[in-house]
């Protein structure tokens, strides 16, 4: 990766909560994620709460959070907390993740 490009990288840890499971969720994550051009992946928790972890330009994971507000599953979500961490530049794609 070019220095120009990887200093325009951002990751973001994504915890949803509400009626996030369930319904379809992640899913449309994954849709809206690759649709952008992020990478990274989607899972349910345990406690109910679907957590993200997504890797790309500002701009595109901003983008992200406002179209899944904005998405037929945003009416389920009560609670977005975003951390914003450094890349590590280790995914290529973005995909469903399951827990055990």
């Amino acid at each position: 990766m070019k220095k120009k490009e990887s200093q325009n990288v951002h990751r973001a840890h994504i915890f949803f909560s509400g009626r996030v499971q369930g319904v379809g969720f992640r899913y449309t994550a994954e849709k809206i994620a690759l649709e952008i051009g992020l990478v990274g992946w989607v899972k349910n928790l345990p406690d109910n709460r679907v957590e993200v972890v997504c890797e790309g330009p500002e701009d595109k994971v901003k983008l992200f959070l406002d179209n899944i507000k904005q998405s037929f599953i945003g009416v389920y979500i009560k609670k977005i907390i975003c951390n914003w961490e450094k890349p590590t530049g280790e995914f290529k794609d973005f995909s469903v993740e399951f827990y055990c």
